[in-house]
């Protein structure tokens, strides 16, 4: 049997040390560096025939550099971020990640619409500063919540993690409304419904984004898309910063056009102090912890366990440049 050579350039991302690394450290003799400089690429790379990584950038220059690699497999399902065109033109498979973080993700989106609509760490911040045992009554009741049971939820993207969020919204009441580039119409139902983008802009009171970012979809939500939407709708952004354009956004917030946003994911990470979500009114911004929860990570581990595996079996899988 062949003894593989593998690499992780930044493995403290996907393992910062609490989980094991021995679903890959079967498969051949490992090296896992916490992280990976660009300058460092080539050095770490090396002699390694399997490199397995989460955010370098492998270019063209990269791989004609590193002759003996014979595979690249992500801690991502996104892979802008290698040349996948020059890895094929080298016989070099890429293999992503998909459907690892289907739940995480709609978890984090559900979790930053619930902290809008029901706003339960002022409460609970305002209960322990003592508001409520000032108060006469036997409870506070306090303007801006909101049910979802009723609303539309409009959904930009809908694979794994977009059907997944919209279970949670119709088992919280909502009706759903999709926009996709591929219809499939087993998945609609009585309160489900594939749409046009504008239709969906115009009639949800709920926005969130499950969509990569291409040429179609970078920018898309810009000052003409908000200006097709509910006064007051909540925007939902846990796929990509830049689906956004932070500033137009950033402004629909100021005028209240939109109610809020909830966002995990940003143009340029980590966020820039001059960033303006950051002094916006109504943003509720996490540090991109959609794909972080435990089982998650060490979901993401496996599979990618999984994608060696295949590789050395001789029929790779999750291949990005067939």
């Amino acid at each position: 049997m062949k003894h593989w050579k593998i690499v992780i350039l930044d493995g403290a991302r996907t393992n910062p040390g609490d989980l094991s690394w021995a679903p890959i450290e079967a498969l051949g003799a490992l090296r896992v560096y916490p992280n990976t400089a660009p300058e460092e690429l080539i050095e770490h790379i090396g002699e390694n025939e399997i490199v397995v990584l989460d955010k370098p950038d492998i270019t063209r220059e990269i791989l004609e550099a590193c002759p003996k690699l014979r595979l690249i497999t992500l801690f991502a399902t996104g892979f802008n971020n290698i040349d996948i065109e020059a890895a094929k033109e080298r016989g070099v498979p890429v293999c992503n990640a998909p459907g690892y973080s289907s739940f995480a993700v709609s978890q984090l989106a559900a979790a930053l619409l619930l902290e809008i609509t029901t706003q339960t760490a002022k409460h609970d911040a305002a209960v322990h500063a003592g508001a409520w045992t000032d108060n006469s009554y036997f409870c506070q009741v306090a303007p801006g919540l909101m049910e979802i049971a009723g609303k539309t939820v409009g959904i930009i993207g809908y694979g794994g993690i977009g059907q997944a969020f919209g279970r949670i919204m119709k088992a919280m009441g909502a009706e759903l409304l999709v926009y996709s580039r591929r219809r499939r119409p087993e998945l609609e139902d009585a309160r489900t419904r594939y749409v046009p983008l504008d239709e969906l802009y115009a009639r949800s009171d709920i926005i969130s984004l499950h969509c990569p970012v291409n040429a179609d979809s970078r920018g898309m939500i810009d000052a003409a898309a908000l200006a097709k939407m509910k006064d007051g709708a909540i925007l939902i952004n846990t796929s990509r910063g830049a689906l956004i354009v932070e500033e137009d956004v950033a402004a629909a917030l100021r005028s209240g056009k939109l109610r809020a946003l909830g966002q995990d994911a940003f143009a340029v990470e980590p966020i820039r102090p001059d960033n303006p979500l950051l002094a916006a009114p109504n943003t509720y911004l996490t540090p991109h912890i959609g794909w972080a929860p435990h089982e998650t990570r060490a979901r993401l581990i496996d599979l990618v366990a999984a994608n060696i595996r295949a590789f050395q079996a001789g029929k790779p899988q999750n291949v990005v440049n067939p």
